[in-house]
């Protein structure tokens, strides 16, 4: 199982990625979470790929922040550094402006970069979520997408994820799961979030030993403690395959 790191960039980012590269296998880079300006994700991994050619780099890619050209001149450089995917979404809403709705969803996207840029190398993938029915995410799943993200996993959507990575099996996509870790320093920040957590610091290797051989990897974060993140990362160390 892969572990990859939620890695929110900073002017910083460099130091930060350096700091857990030994206890990850890659990252899922995110894209101005939240609307708020932050470095680049695709810029951000183009970085970290190639620094670190050897890991698993995919970055959030945020539609609402962008317009048809800037969409495919990053793709076009992820494509070019050799990025591992793209995650496309429409995303939140930006803090600054209006939202650019130049495509009307994700699939939208996804068919331009493939038809019109024609990108060459780089997968793109999908976010699942559990807030849908099963029978929705299981069609989704069925979708022209290379690999798809899973979110809020907890235990009542726990038989949801196992139908979806059955399902991704049988296609032979990858499948990966956010793995929201609770911690006593992250509530007010999983509040502001809102998404349920996966399981509490206590309890991440009883939770993770489940997802063994159900998916191709893990997402990790403990959402705003850093520190939080350095422990559930090398809790996490004897998953890694």
């Amino acid at each position: 199982m892969k572990i990859l790191h939620e890695f929110v960039p900073t002017r910083k980012f460099l130091k930060l990625a350096e700091e857990v590269k030994d206890l990850v296998d890659g990252w899922n880079v995110t894209d101005s979470a939240a609307g708020m300006p932050a470095p680049s994700g695709t810029a951000v991994g183009c970085v970290l790929k190639n620094k670190y050619p050897e890991k698993i780099v995919i970055p959030i890619f945020i539609l609402h922040y962008k317009g048809p050209v800037e969409v495919g001149g990053l793709a076009l450089a992820a494509d070019a550094v050799g990025l591992d995917g793209l995650v496309l979404t429409m995303g939140d809403i930006p803090k600054y402006g209006e939202p650019i709705k130049m495509f009307k969803s994700s699939e939208e996207a996804r068919d331009f970069l493939r038809n019109t840029i024609r990108l060459k190398t780089v997968k793109l993938g999908c976010l699942l979520t559990a807030r849908k029915t099963v029978e929705d995410t299981i069609a989704r799943v069925r979708e022209p997408w290379d690999f798809v993200f899973f979110m809020r996993l907890e235990d009542k959507t726990f038989p949801t994820l196992e139908q979806v990575a059955k399902e991704c099996k049988r296609l032979n996509k990858p499948v990966y799961t956010y793995f929201l870790i609770g911690t006593p320093k992250n509530a007010e920040m999983i509040k502001m979030i809102g998404w349920p957590t996966t399981t509490t610091i206590e309890h991440v290797e009883e939770v993770a030993s489940k997802l063994e051989g159900l998916v191709d990897g893990v997402i990790a974060t403990c959402a705003g403690d850093y520190e939080g993140d350095k422990e559930l990362l090398t809790k996490l160390q004897k998953f890694r395959s």
